[in-house]
């Protein structure tokens, strides 16, 4: 493939994200705290990988629900500011864009408020199928929030139209959560969730095991992300671990999306998976440089030069 021959849906979770830096502590009472920085960004597991891929040079289309509200109102400008075609985002009148609050510490994690908003409202009744068969890639962003069955109706789509299909996933790694995507994973080509999502999900202490055992359930391959470890690629006959890159973090938000968009564009462009997620890494570390899923105005060139740079020790 060309570098212009990539076409991406990214459906599913799609939110505001208004984020706080730095943050040790939510003050008492009403009292205040001067901060050195607050920002909105367009952000999600579809969001979030929509705006980085259309950095990297893909071209993306936006698939979800979000409110009529003047949240949904910044979430398109955001959107499409970057680059993203938002004309497949379906609106629902009563319901509030999803949404969330990050503090960031000092050392780059937050703890999360989240409205989920109208993204548990979209499902396979809103899917655009004439766009999905006409694209190269579709990543599902958060395909819990519809269940696994409703999105393997359109995962299944997709394959049978020659498009490949990936997911990551917004719920934390809890019990129970497997059995209700595990329909889907027999029509994902890529699964890309972060390690604490594995170990949780698949009820397993080791994070290769966890992926072995995603890949068992009919996963084709398994990219999991392990913060400053990097990431683990996973498939029916291979298991390879790739090194995080030596980068100064300031905030961890969106880094997973980010992964998903390097590790996609890496796809497109003829890599293994293995080199495709030492691109998702070097991207991660991009974001991690400043606040929030939009940070940096890298493209390709850019993505890839740091890919073929420095490793981290780990």
């Amino acid at each position: 493939m060309t570098d212009n021959d990539m076409t991406v849906i990214a459906m599913g979770v799609h939110v505001l994200d208004v984020l706080v830096r730095p943050v040790e502590e939510i003050p008492e009472g009403q009292g205040g705290q001067l901060v050195e920085q607050i920002k909105m960004t367009a952000a999600g597991s579809a969001g979030g990988t929509a705006l980085t891929l259309a950095k990297l040079g893909a071209t993306v289309h936006s698939a979800g629900a979000i409110g009529t509200d003047p949240i949904g109102d910044l979430l398109l400008t955001l959107l499409q500011r970057d680059g993203v075609d938002t004309s497949l985002l379906v609106r629902r009148e009563g319901e509030q864009t999803s949404s969330s609050v990050l503090p960031i510490r000092p050392d780059g994690s937050r703890p999360a408020f989240h409205v989920i908003g109208a993204n548990g409202t979209y499902g396979p009744d809103d899917a655009p199928w004439d766009a999905i068969a006409a694209a190269t890639h579709l990543h599902l962003g958060g395909p819990e929030f519809m269940g696994g069955e409703a999105a393997a109706k359109i995962l299944a789509f997709a394959q049978e139209h020659g498009v490949v299909t990936s997911a990551d996933f917004l719920a934390p790694g809890e019990p129970g959560m497997l059995d209700w995507i595990a329909p889907a994973l027999p029509h994902l080509d890529y699964v890309l969730p972060n390690d604490e999502q594995v170990l949780g999900f698949t009820a397993t202490t080791d994070l290769a095991d966890g992926c072995r055992k995603l890949v068992e359930l009919g996963a084709g391959c398994v990219a999991a992300t392990a913060g400053a470890d990097g990431a683990l690629v996973v498939d029916a006959s291979s298991e390879t671990r790739v090194p995080a890159f030596a980068v100064e973090v300031v905030d961890t938000t969106g880094c997973g999306d980010a992964f998903s968009a390097g590790f996609l564009r890496g796809l497109s462009l003829g890599r293994t998976p293995a080199e495709a997620a030492t691109l998702g890494c070097a991207t991660a570390g991009l974001v991690a440089g400043g606040l929030g899923s939009d940070h940096g105005a890298f493209d390709l060139a850019a993505a890839l030069e740091l890919s073929h740079g420095e490793l981290a020790t780990s």
